[in-house]
Parts: structure tokens; sequence; C-alpha cells
């Protein structure tokens, strides 16, 4: 790990005018990500600006959304009475991220800037577009069982690893950042990028914005919803496939739902067109089968994760029964 520079701020302003000063500056919230990152030499900024002394750990219902400031723990939002009322997807997704110990340091800001966790992007020795833009991607060809079978390019097969982002895509949550000129607001599911031929580019964050906040609708989808993640092992492991799921239902009849997947592609992936299709259907074995074909659209396996390819429809299914079973 190379000697670094150590600032500490208690201000979205102040953060931001030392962030612009210096092109090779990071955040520090949580570091649960950044640190290992560093350790590895994967990122070796020059200056870490701690911003953990900014009140933005808000967690509050404002109208018909909920806002939850960046800075605010994991574990402290899936623990929270109004989460679990109001977004009991969230709360699910976000238990099964990580472990308990990483959840409590962990911050929501953080958890939506983590960086893919591909071996390939990770030693340094191996070639990897997102870490050294040109230099190819050792996925392609190599190790790829843990990649991603949606929205791929020749430049990147890695996978977005985030639980909660998961959730925050299929529940419509906007993004509020801070800059230089203020404050902007975006949709949760144009934050993140695809690989497309820029890999390196995670997000669409600017380079002078902090994240502050999220704002979600309170809506309907709080009694029939489950998350569901498909890993190795049952404590602290990425997911190979998992899907979160919400339905409103009216006599069996699908009024309203969502759905996304993670593990499978460079984003959260949203199945819009799955939804399109069960909205106004009976909630059905049959339809949900009918929902997780069409989900597959334009899938493609890398050899080694050709099981993702049954994998992924087999994860969708359950996960609507297991949102349609709940009481």
């Amino acid at each position: 790990m190379i000697n670094f520079q150590y600032l500490r701020t208690t201000s979205v302003k102040s953060a931001i005018s030392l962030l612009v000063k210096d092109k090779n500056a990071k955040f520090l919230a949580g570091g649960t990500n950044l640190i290992d990152l560093m350790k590895r030499g994967v990122a070796s900024p020059e200056k870490l600006i701690d911003i953990n002394h900014i009140p933005l750990k808000q967690i509050e219902q404002v109208g018909n959304k909920i806002h939850i400031g960046a800075l605010a723990s994991n574990s402290a939002v899936a623990e929270n009475a109004l989460i679990k009322e109001k977004l009991p997807l969230l709360a699910q997704a976000l238990e099964a991220g990580a472990s308990a110990q990483l959840r409590n340091v962990a911050t929501v800001g953080g958890n939506m800037m983590q960086r893919t966790r591909c071996g390939y992007f990770y030693d340094t020795e191996m070639p990897c577009n997102k870490r050294k833009p040109g230099s190819g991607c050792g996925a392609l060809g190599g190790f790829n069982r843990m990649h991603a079978i949606f929205g791929t390019s020749e430049s990147c097969i890695a996978v977005h690893p985030s639980d909660m982002c998961i959730a925050l895509v299929a529940l419509d949550a906007e993004v509020v950042l801070a800059g230089r000129k203020g404050e902007r607001k975006i949709l949760f599911k144009d934050f993140h990028r695809l690989a497309g031929d820029t890999p390196q580019l995670d997000n669409n964050l600017k380079a002078d914005e902090l994240i502050v906040r999220l704002e979600i609708p309170v809506s309907q989808l709080t009694k029939h919803i489950h998350y569901l993640k498909v890993r190795d092992r049952a404590s602290y492991a990425f997911a190979l496939v998992s899907v979160a799921a919400a339905i409103e239902l009216q006599d069996n009849l699908i009024k309203d739902v969502r759905l996304a997947m993670g593990g499978v592609a460079h984003k959260p992936w949203r199945l819009t067109a799955s939804e399109a299709f069960l909205k106004g259907k009976q909630a059905t074995l049959e339809n949900f089968r009918q929902a997780a074909q069409l989900a597959m659209t334009n899938a493609k396996g890398y050899g080694e994760n050709d099981f993702k390819l049954k994998l992924a429809p087999n994860t969708i299914i359950e996960a609507l029964n297991l949102a349609k079973s709940k009481a």
C-alpha cells in the first residue's frame, strides 16, 4: 500500500471542495472495499477524504418517499423499523449481504460504489480492462464461473457484486448527488453502467460529486416479497444468481410486480419485460415460468458460467413462488 494523505471533513461542501483539488483523491466511509483494493495495489489514491462525520445517516419518511442518507450503515438500514415496514425487500437484500461485522461498518453509498469481485480485476499480474484499459479481459477465455450472462461486451464480463442495489433498482429508487453546482437526482437504474467499451467506469457519478441520499417511493409492495440469493456457501459469499421479487396481489391477480437480478450483469439487472408480461395475469406457476424464460432473452454463457443459463430462470420462478406464498 502506498503512502497517502488523510483528511477529515464535516460537510458536503468541504468534501467536494477537497475532492476537486486532487483528481487522485478518494472519499473514505466504511472502507470495506476501498481498503482491500489499496492493499492489493488495485487502487492507489494519494489522498483519502474521511466523510464519516458528515450528517448523512438519516432514515426517515418525507411525503411518500423514504430518505436514506448515504452514510447510514447497511445494518442500521436493514434493522430499521420504518424500512422493515415500508421497504421489507430492501431489508432482506441487505441482510443477505456480507457478514454482520461488515454490515455494521459498510455504508449505503459505499455499497453502491463497490467494485467487482472478479479475480482478474484483483490480480494486478493479470489482464483486466477495468483496472488497466486496453490490457484485455482475462475472464473471457479464463475462469469465468462467477461472471455475467447479460449485457456483456468483448471488453468485460464482470458482474456487479451488491445485494442491496438489486432491491433498490426493483423499488424504483432515486439517487441524490451533490456537486459544485448543487444537487441532482438520477434514477437508480441509471446510476450504474454496463461495461461496453469503457468497463473502467462503473457508474455515472461525476468526478466532483458525492452521493448524499437515496429516495425510495412508498408502495403496496410490502407483503408478497422475497430476496433469493443463490451462492456457494450461506455465509459471506457473493451471489451466483440473486432475484429480488415483489408482487402486489388481489385475489391471485398480479396488480403490480417488480423483478431484478444480481450476479448476472455489470449492473443491477431489472427484468422489465417479465414484469410487463406478468401484470394483469394470474399468479400461477405457468405464468412464472413464461416470465422467467422471457427474462433469458439475449443471455449468453462463457463456458464455466453456462450453468447460470439454467440457474437464473429457476431462481426467478422460485423467488416469485416464495413471494406469492407470503401470508
